[in-house]
């Protein structure tokens, strides 16, 4: 197989660019400030101020331990839970999906790029495995795409959450903010459609026939394949 490494570098940015959204997507679904909630009673809640995630709420307080000093106190949030949201019911498993493709997304890359480097495969594989890595990738962009600006707009217009009394949460808050775990999903999102863009955009170099000494022969990366033969074979003559 011709030499296609020259021809893959955008591909290989591509690939850490897919990663590192990977990555964040991944820190990103465990915080708990999507969500930041200002409350005015502050007899519980002494720092006047809570958390929100997918997974689970959390506040600091000293009053629930009887303590001089300030713990956080956290409680799980659950799919099956009748008080759950709708946005983050469905963030819940549409963010794992969203890791799941791209965990098979970059991996199809690698293999890809695998091929590309080490001249292992003719152009039919690599080209089915940058297809499917972007494919695979855009899902899963567009996967955590929809939970996370459902749960912004939920910000956004102030809607409430109605907890129950063992989550210690007041009916709605004073006023509340969108949290790092929302704008660092949605960055993770967008690295990860740009590297499926990436995949997707690949073209191997054109094939071109050229005349040399009265015979027709490929062109291929600028060299013809007759003249690289004649060059390697006074190479190895040497």
């Amino acid at each position: 197989m011709p030499y296609l490494v020259h021809t893959a570098h955008a591909q290989f940015v591509g690939l850490w660019v897919g990663v590192i959204g990977w990555i964040l997507t991944i820190v990103a679904i465990g915080l708990v400030q999507w969500r930041i909630w200002d409350v005015s009673d502050v007899s519980i809640i002494n720092s006047g101020q809570a958390w929100v995630g997918i997974w689970r709420m959390c506040f600091y307080t000293h009053s629930l331990v009887m303590s001089e000093y300030e713990i956080m106190y956290c409680q799980k949030i659950r799919i099956s839970d009748a008080f759950v949201p709708n946005e983050i019911a469905v963030a819940q498993p549409m963010m794992l999906l969203a890791i799941i493709l791209g965990l098979f997304g970059n991996s199809s890359a690698i293999y890809g790029l695998r091929n590309i480097y080490f001249s292992l495969d003719e152009q039919k594989p690599i080209r089915l495995a940058f297809s499917i890595s972007g494919g695979l990738l855009i899902l899963a962009g567009v996967s955590s795409f929809i939970p996370l600006f459902w749960n912004l707009h939920s910000v956004v217009t102030n809607q409430t959450i109605n907890f129950p009394t063992n989550f210690y949460m007041p009916p709605a808050p004073v006023e509340q903010y969108i949290g790092p775990g929302i704008a660092l999903g949605i960055f993770a999102s967008i690295l990860v459609v740009v590297s499926g863009a990436a995949f997707l955009s690949y073209k191997f170099p054109e094939e071109k026939l050229i005349q040399t000494d009265g015979c027709a022969s490929r062109r291929k990366n600028g060299m013809p394949f007759v003249l690289r033969r004649v060059l390697l074979t006074k190479i190895n003559a040497f």
